[in-house]
């Protein structure tokens, strides 16, 4: 398997994603046969190390997979993205980990939130574990989660970890009521008491930093990335393609559509064709933004140095200002589309609904990022870990 013969694959099902996406919308969660075919293309593989059968591809390819099935269905797009990257998540812990779960099945289906509401308590061989976390994209499909829990430290402080745990073990509990993003299906997941044992528990803050154990065992510079700027990049890649979507779909409209009170194709006044050139070169600098920064935080795992908090700051901004520009430019297309683009038969307003929510995620928070950067600028030390 190449990363072009993936990307072919993924994108011959973007029409399926996309004539279901209105049902993944109605039963809050992803179309169980699209999350079939979606997993037998191989796509979660993708980040899954070499000796375990996996095929270790790059951040570019990534990016075009992510604004592919953005164009379809942007909740269906999450899920398969984060899925596709938790699986670099476990390749970041210890060989006995990824030997007890890679050594026996090709790769996971996992929610995973870092959130600290989890506490742990160290026991003989592991940690006892309780907490609940919101925001379980991928839960609905999943058979094991990745959740953060507080952990004692030998000198008595706290470590913020990470915990894989089966999903036998975990609750689901129904939440997912929202505006946007609905067919994500991302609810709530809690563990009550639950033992697990010390070698599927990694270290966060290794993590960010770009040297969790993984990085040490696997020769491929993909494990030395830094876990926020490779975290920002999977949630960004389907409102990149969502934005490029909706200027298709604009596109297609202005020729079919009358002006009110006359008989005039929209797309034969020249305001419109402004907008529409405006928008596509938009929907262009949009994803271009996007793989400079795939390349760049790929480059930082093949670096000798870790990627300084200072530098994650501004990709974290940076990737921020693509997401926004992106929800900013599909509210300005529907501006121009009329109000049958907000019926509910219509894409265009789900795209601009999941783009809304999207935005909101907390990586996103440009005032948060931006106040980050502000603080490296002035030489003042960062407020909180990156």
């Amino acid at each position: 398997m190449t990363e072009a013969e993936l990307l072919e694959r993924v994108e011959a099902l973007v029409p399926m994603l996309a004539e279901h996406a209105a049902e993944a919308e109605r039963q809050r969660k992803p179309v169980d046969q699209v999350m079939q075919a979606i997993e037998d293309t191989g796509i979660y593989r993708y980040f899954v190390p070499k000796a375990y059968g996996g095929y270790e591809f790059g951040m570019e390819t990534f990016m075009r997979i992510g604004m592919a099935l953005g164009g379809g269905c942007v909740s269906t797009a999450w899920v398969t993205t984060f899925c596709m990257e938790h699986n670099w998540l476990l390749a970041l812990y210890g060989r006995e980990a990824q030997d007890d779960i890679f050594g026996k099945q090709p790769y996971i289906i996992a929610p995973g939130t870092l959130a600290p509401n989890g506490r742990a308590t160290p026991v003989d061989g592991g940690y006892r574990v309780t907490g609940r976390w919101e925001w379980g994209t991928g839960v609905m499909h999943a058979d094991w989660a990745l959740v953060g829990a507080l952990t004692p430290t030998d000198d008595g402080g706290q470590d913020l970890c990470m915990y894989v745990i089966p999903m036998q073990e975990v609750e689901v509990i129904d939440t997912w009521q929202v505006a946007g993003m609905a067919g994500t299906g991302s609810n709530d997941v809690a563990v009550q008491d639950v033992f697990v044992p010390t070698h599927r528990m990694q270290s966060a803050t290794a993590m960010r930093r770009g040297n969790a154990q993984g990085g040490r065992i696997h020769a491929s510079h993909l494990y030395r990335m830094p876990m926020l700027p490779v975290l920002g990049l999977t949630a960004a890649a389907p409102a990149v393609g969502a934005a490029r979507k909706v200027v298709e779909l604009f596109t297609e409209r202005l020729k079919s559509r009358t002006v009110y009170g006359t008989q005039d194709k929209q797309s034969e006044k020249a305001v419109a064709q402004h907008k529409l050139g405006h928008a596509a070169l938009k929907a262009r600098n949009i994803e271009i933004l996007l793989m400079t920064l795939a390349r760049e935080v790929e480059a930082w795992g093949r670096s000798a140095e870790m990627c300084p908090d200072e530098e994650k700051a501004i990709i974290r901004l940076r990737i921020g200002d693509i997401v926004h520009q992106s929800r900013d430019l599909v509210r300005e297309v529907m501006d121009a589309s009329g109000a049958h683009a907000h019926f509910l038969s219509n894409p265009m307003q789900r795209f601009q609904r999941d783009l809304n929510t999207l935005s909101c995620h907390t990586v996103f928070d440009t005032a948060v990022s931006g106040e980050q950067v502000g603080r490296s600028l002035l030489g003042l030390e960062l407020s909180m870990p990156l």
